[in-house]
């Protein structure tokens, strides 16, 4: 079984316990290279073309608004492929209640038939919102399993709550 960890992580200014801090790398990417060292498999990070505020309150406003618009950021690259991958973990920052627009985006751009998917979110305290909800309405052939929230406050001391989940979810 070949696995896949598909990530979109916000670097750079993040809400952290009521303020906000310059993370040198986001939560989400943290917690994809946990699942990577847990379970191996290929680590791909999602990114848009048109780059979102470095100002955290700015970029939740274009969230918000991408959002509301359901809009379809364009992204930086794609997979040639996942025909080769069994389980896809698909890791997203909570925005508004579900994943960044960009991440709907990529999973619309694949046909996830008969493929596994384990979702992963960090957030300040809103779970997975009704994330997973969206997945398995934009891949309804898809296998969607139950997901993982992290508190971005803790993703750096969360490597063994990840690799337990992780273990268990392939």
């Amino acid at each position: 079984m070949k696995n896949l960890i598909i990530y979109y992580s916000r670097k750079g200014q993040n809400y952290v316990s009521g303020s906000i801090v310059d993370l040198p790398k986001g939560n989400t990417e943290i917690v994809a290279e946990y699942i990577q060292e847990a379970v191996g498999g290929t680590l791909f990070e999602v990114d848009t073309v048109k780059p979102y505020p470095v100002d955290y309150m700015k970029c939740t406003e274009v969230a918000k608004e991408e959002l509301r618009n359901q809009a379809r950021p364009e992204a930086k690259e794609y997979l040639d492929s996942i025909d080769d991958y069994d389980n896809i973990f698909v890791g997203y920052p909570n925005w508004w209640g579900t994943m960044p627009m960009v991440m709907y985006t990529f999973l619309e751009h694949y046909d996830f038939t008969g493929k596994n998917i384990i979702p992963f979110c960090t957030n300040e305290g809103s779970g997975l919102g009704g994330s997973v909800k969206q997945i398995q309405k934009i891949c309804p052939t898809a296998n969607v399993k139950n997901g993982l929230s992290i508190h971005g406050t803790v993703a750096k001391q969360s490597k063994d709550r990840v690799a337990s989940w992780a273990v268990k979810s392939v």
